[in-house]
């Protein structure tokens, strides 16, 4: 029963991470279009090598493992943080960094409360999905993997914004 409710999870983060690249590599296409400037491009391929490692390694190592549901519970939250991230950046989300000139920052949604909600959402997401599978090794490996990325990551997308869209 449970190797059946671990691979739903699995299963459900695949297919949604699937999702957001269609929808990523839609609005990047539509942000060039319009003129978008891409910002910091060579980070791009450790971001995707990580979050396929770690997507790859939770399917390698959860299958067989009990499920822990505060972890879990805390990863469907962040599940309506990320819709929020989503849903506020609309046509403007994307997983790289583009800037439009002309445009404005977002102001709204999460943002009105934090710069970056998205990558405090992945960065919860990066423990609280192996945590709930008992995958404490590789949720301290993953951790501080996407933190190095995050650091490179962040300091870009500060510093395309900040050069990159009208006050």
């Amino acid at each position: 029963m449970f190797k059946m409710a671990v691979y739903a999870i699995l299963v459900f983060v695949t297919l949604q991470r699937m999702l957001e690249l269609v929808i990523a590599r839609s609005n990047t296409m539509r942000l060039k279009a319009r003129g978008g400037v891409e910002h910091a491009p060579e980070h791009y391929p450790f971001m995707v090598i990580l979050h396929g490692s770690w997507l790859a390694g939770l399917w390698w190592f959860a299958p067989g493992q009990s499920i822990q549901p505060f972890w879990l519970i805390l990863f469907f939250v962040m599940q309506a943080g990320r819709i929020w991230v989503l849903a506020t950046l609309g046509r403007r989300w994307t997983t790289r960094i583009i800037t439009v000139p002309g445009e404005t920052l977002v102001s709204k949604g999460p943002y009105r409360f934090i710069s970056h909600p998205n990558y405090v959402i992945v960065v919860v997401e990066i423990v609280a999905l192996p945590m709930a599978f008992g995958l404490h090794l590789f949720t301290v490996l993953f951790s501080l993997l996407n933190a190095l990325v995050l650091v490179v990551r962040i300091r870009a997308e500060n510093a395309a914004l900040r050069d990159g869209l009208s006050p």
